[in-house]
């Protein structure tokens, strides 16, 4: 799957609202990382707040209707962050 926002040279985190779904429910995380070990690691504490404010134990985690993180490549790429 490819975003469709312009290529930066940079890795960027886009959220995904599982309870939502479709292909409107991608939504854009603030943020901008030099390579992909920076990207995971701010993925790391996007799954970490996820679980303060959607705990696992109430939507499922995420296998079930918790927001999905997904690291998008400085090619567009998307790949889901699964910790």
């Amino acid at each position: 799957m490819v975003a469709s926002s312009a290529v930066s040279g940079k890795w960027k985190l886009q959220g995904y609202d599982a309870f939502e779904g479709g292909p409107d429910a991608f939504y854009p995380i603030e943020g901008e990382h030099d390579s992909e070990d920076q990207a995971r690691e701010a993925a790391r504490a996007c799954i970490a707040d996820l679980e303060k404010t959607q705990p696992s134990s109430s939507s499922g985690g995420q296998p079930g209707i918790q927001d999905r993180i997904y690291i998008v490549s400085p090619d567009g790429r998307k790949k889901r962050f699964l910790g």
